[in-house]
């Protein structure tokens, strides 16, 4: 899987411990269910199991579901999800450094939020 640095794509991080076993169709349920968003949308999920050593990224890339998985050897992931249950949105960038097995200590806003595309209003009286 190549990932390409656009910020037209969001990253959204499952926001608990998740059952690695589940394939295709359990982790599209988790993205409707709860995290209440579209799989077929082009967006990328990415899931952890407890112990933070695997995580599968789940993705539309127009033709098909594809899932990306990686087993780390050494260390773990970092842990994604919060006490709250919020979402976590990831960059592209951050997802690339998060299958690294980096760690995230601290997520500071390095660049403006994309800007969403509005619809232009003609105005009638004119």
């Amino acid at each position: 899987m190549i990932l390409t640095p656009s910020r037209a794509v969001r990253v959204f991080a499952y926001p608990a411990p998740t059952d690695l076993r589940k394939g295709y169709d359990g982790l599209y349920g988790l993205v409707q269910s709860t995290l209440k968003q579209d799989p077929m949308s082009g967006d990328l999920y990415l899931f952890a199991n407890d112990s933070r050593k695997l995580c599968k990224v789940l993705l539309w890339d127009g033709t098909g579901l594809c899932i990306f998985q990686k087993r780390l050897e050494r260390g773990c992931f970092a842990k994604l999800w919060r006490d709250d249950g919020q979402v976590v949105r990831l960059t592209q960038s951050e997802l690339a450094l998060y299958i690294e097995g980096c760690t995230l200590l601290d997520r500071r806003s390095l660049s403006p939020m994309a800007i969403e595309r509005k619809a232009v209003v003609s105005d009638p009286s004119m």
